[in-house]
């Protein structure tokens, strides 16, 4: 799971004719991935909390599980992902066209991108919302006091298209200055190249926290727009959408089911309660419909974990992750007064 491949030019590996935003394949993407050995998934530029490499050059985060969780399902090996760092502006193209077969990147799912794309988006696995983040010193405490100013912003995102619809529908006025790399746009904003710089708040949460001293920056309180983010595969292959569906769903519900990656081999053995006994694959056959095994969400579960699990471990207070509390959240469990809800696994 180290390689990490920079697209910069799109290759199709399978026969497809896009018409109208519908794909027609020679083979399946299912059957694409068993024959290739392993996953190509998509994630981003190295963000916090979401996909990020430690100091061995290995991907880690919420959006790198997902990766994880497909190629678990598939082949029982959650390192069978080559994990691929593409641009903002790149992304969509390279899942049409078949360089991905799967993108877990902090995108969010909008009627257009799910209609006019050729792609379908999935289950979010973070639901968020755009701030701004401005220094503390500049007295600053509400969005509506930043009339006139430059925000630093990455071009080809919705984020981009929320500030322009926040700066006319307040008559702030704001001039943005656009960025490809968000490292950059720290960079830029840092050295008064800027007055803010916006974005999801998880992410800036995230960034402002490698900040040279975070204390000096805040986070304001406005929220500018409803960003439900999830994977995206092709349109048109709706088996290779089930399987990355409802190996999303696997982790929520193991989850609500009381699940875990300690606790698996022992729910398997010894519950008798049958919603786990069937999808852990000791009896019934939900397989069926994926071609996968029948050990599919087992081996999700075992080698990568809950969703909780993997929130509190990325996104939450876990050594790796960025100190965003869940609980009063919509990526709480529905149970728990959020959002995070899975069909029956039945």
């Amino acid at each position: 799971m180290k390689i990490t491949t920079l697209l910069t030019s799109v290759a199709a590996v399978a026969v497809m004719v896009l018409t109208g935003g519908t794909s027609v394949y020679a083979e399946s993407t299912l059957d694409i991935v068993k024959k290739r050995g392993h996953l190509r998934c998509q994630v981003g530029q190295p963000s916090p909390g979401y996909y990020n490499l430690d100091a061995d050059g290995n991907w880690y985060g919420l959006d790198v599980a997902t990766c994880r969780a497909v190629a678990a399902a598939i082949f029982g090996d959650a390192n069978k992902v080559e994990i691929q760092s593409v641009s903002s502006q790149m992304r969509f193209t390279a899942l049409a066209n078949g360089e991905s077969d799967l993108l877990s990147r902090t995108a969010t799912w909008t009627l257009s991108r799910d209609t006019q794309l050729g792609l379908d988006f999935l289950q979010p696995n973070f639901y968020d919302g755009q701030g701004f983040t401005v220094r503390k010193d500049s007295g600053i405490t509400s969005a509506l006091q930043l009339k006139g100013a430059k925000v630093c912003v990455l071009t080809g995102t919705t984020t981009e298209l929320n500030l322009a619809d926040y700066s006319r529908a307040n008559n702030l006025n704001i001039s943005a200055v656009t960025f490809e790399d968000f490292n950059v746009r720290d960079e830029t904003y840092l050295n008064g190249g800027c007055d803010s710089t916006t974005g999801d708040k998880s992410s800036m949460a995230g960034n402002l926290a490698a900040f040279p001293v975070p204390s000096d920056h805040i986070i304001l309180p406005e929220t500018l727009s409803k960003e439900p983010l999830a994977p995206a595969v092709r349109h048109g292959d709706s088996q290779w959408r089930d399987v990355v569906a409802w190996s999303v769903f696997a982790m929520i519900n193991a989850e609500e089911l009381g699940i875990s990656s300690s606790n698996v081999d022992d729910m398997r053995a010894n519950s008798d309660n049958v919603s786990v006994r069937r999808m852990l694959g000791v009896e019934g056959n939900l397989e069926k419909g994926l071609g996968l095994s029948k050990d599919w969400a087992y081996n999700i579960i075992k080698l990568v974990g809950n969703y909780g699990e993997n929130y509190e471990a990325y996104m939450g207070h876990g050594k790796l992750g960025i100190g965003i509390d869940r609980a009063g959240s919509a990526n709480a469990l529905w149970t728990n007064g959020g959002l995070m809800y899975s069909p029956p696994m039945r």
